[in-house]
């Protein structure tokens, strides 16, 4: 059997995160943001400021309830998660948690790691008392909202619009947990 699983973050593993997460974007959302915005966004200084907030998120996070989760395989760091209370003004935050983030190194795809990322933030929150989950999507995120969807997410009716040099549509998730 494959040594796999999940942990909390630890501040050496920012670095990995922040590798992941620009490696996720810049495959996964090519098709979805406007050039520019990518390329800022997955840039090298924004790389050392992704690392900066991974680290403090590992260590330091804002409450009990933000936590910041990693998927290993072979003591190699492979996806992450993060989530928090929800900060949306329509939701209760003492109910309701955000999947601010869940992303898998491409190189380690369809492997497993998503979903093991996502039970064990739903295996958190559940011990919080969290009843609801939600998470943002890129509405053209066809990837994100199918694997969503197939653990029982759905669209709210929820929607914003950001100004990224032009306008990108984000649609909410949610599930029951």
């Amino acid at each position: 059997m494959a040594d796999v699983g999940v942990r909390p973050a630890r501040r050496a593993d920012a670095a990995a995160v922040a590798e992941i997460q620009v490696r996720a974007w810049r495959e996964g959302y090519r098709d979805l943001l406007p050039a520019e915005a990518l390329a800022e966004v997955t840039s090298p200084e924004a790389a050392t400021v992704w690392r900066e907030r991974w680290a403090e998120a590992a260590v330091a996070p804002p409450s009990a309830r933000h936590r910041l989760l990693v998927a290993v395989s072979a003591d190699l760091v492979v996806g992450f998660a993060a989530h928090a209370p929800a900060e949306d003004a329509d939701l209760d935050p003492s109910d309701t948690a955000e999947l601010v983030t869940l992303l898998v190194d491409p190189l380690h795809g369809r492997a497993g790691h998503g979903s093991r990322l996502l039970a064990a933030s739903v295996d958190l929150l559940r011990e919080d008392g969290v009843g609801t989950l939600v998470a943002w999507a890129f509405e053209g995120d066809m990837v994100m909202r199918r694997f969503l969807g197939s653990a029982g997410w759905a669209p709210d009716g929820a929607r914003r619009t950001l100004d990224m040099g032009a306008p990108v549509v984000m649609i909410r998730l949610h599930t029951g947990l």
